[in-house]
């Protein structure tokens, strides 16, 4: 990689971890689809949507990432996670790269900027938005403070990295949901961020399972230290076709909800998210293969690039419905 000057630019850039930031804008690009197809832009090319939520709703998921990042390198480093035994990506905080007194202050400089970010979200939504944003914060710093060594970092996954963004962009960006259909189409909706959720988690579920090991010695009691390898092997497949079904169950209620419920029944489209299906399997089984060491790194590649690939399968299926409902009125 070369020398890193300590606090550089060049230092504070492989901080912040660039390769994550797809998976952030990921459910982000899902909710921005969701919010064309209940205010009916897309024919229009785009005539109907509000651009400046959708901006904001992106900038506050990218930075919140960031900080995410900077929090998880000061806090691990402080614990002593991150060791010389650590076969993941190298971390700043433990290579030197950034001094922690330079992280704090980047810690408390990034939440800022989010908070900045996310602030003019009230306009479009309400008051109560600001809940939601700190919400993330807080569960940003629970994360590598506490609840990831006791087993429950998945689940702040699957709430912050699907269910949050996906709802809350679409919700902000259609002016607080005004151009819903009832409960259904906020099911659907629901559905369609835990299925991003669900994709997003394995991330996490790759990197559990490559660190098992040192995980173990340093207390950090995720499920794969908890259960077992075999259990993270099964956890990931399981994680990838639970998103697949939500997903198409999400697609399915939007075709029911807005078109002639006998005729659009059975609906192809509500089958493009099981494409990603391949891609699944073939991860799936690399991981088996390699079963630990830093080769599992390859894994957590390909696995970034699969939520990129299932992402675009559901903004597919969901902006396909599109142009047939808006002729139907």
């Amino acid at each position: 990689m070369g020398e890193v000057k300590q606090n550089s630019l060049k230092a504070w850039i492989l901080a912040a971890r660039p390769k994550t930031l797809a998976g952030a804008a990921a459910p982000v690009f899902v909710g921005w689809a969701l919010a064309l197809f209940f205010t009916k832009a897309a024919p229009h090319f785009f005539g109907d949507f509000l651009w400046i939520p959708a901006i904001l709703c992106l900038l506050f998921a990218l930075l919140m990432q960031i900080d995410a990042n900077f929090i998880n390198d000061y806090f691990d480093f402080k614990k002593g996670t991150d060791t010389s035994e650590r076969l993941g990506p190298e971390r700043a905080c433990a290579q030197g790269w950034i001094t922690l007194r330079a992280m704090k202050v980047g810690i408390i400089v990034v939440t800022v900027l989010a908070c900045c970010a996310g602030l003019p979200l009230m306009i479009f939504s309400g008051w109560w938005l600001v809940i939601v944003g700190i919400a993330c914060v807080i569960g940003a710093f629970l994360y590598t403070t506490y609840l990831s060594y006791r087993g429950w970092g998945d689940l702040l996954v699957v709430i912050f990295f699907g269910v949050v963004p996906v709802f809350f962009t679409q919700y902000v960006i259609t002016g607080g949901g005004e151009c819903y259909k009832g409960f259904m189409a906020e099911f659907a909706v629901l559905l369609a961020g835990l299925a991003v959720g669900f994709v997003t988690d394995n991330l996490l579920v790759v990197n559990n399972y490559r660190d098992r090991d040192t995980d173990a010695k340093t207390g950090k009691k995720t499920i794969i230290v908890r259960l077992g390898a075999k259990a993270g092997e099964r956890l990931y497949l399981f994680n990838g076709i639970v998103g697949i079904l939500l997903a198409s169950i999400s697609v399915f209620i939007l075709n029911i909800c807005y078109s002639e419920w006998l005729r659009y029944l059975i609906d192809p489209r509500c089958f493009i998210p099981f494409l990603f299906l391949p891609f699944l399997i073939a991860v799936y089984l690399k991981m088996k293969r390699i079963n630990r060491g830093r080769a599992l790194n390859a894994v957590l590649g390909a696995t970034s690039r699969n939520i990129l690939i299932f992402s675009i399968l559901l903004i597919i299926a969901i902006l396909f419905i599109t142009p047939l409902f808006c002729v139907l009125y």
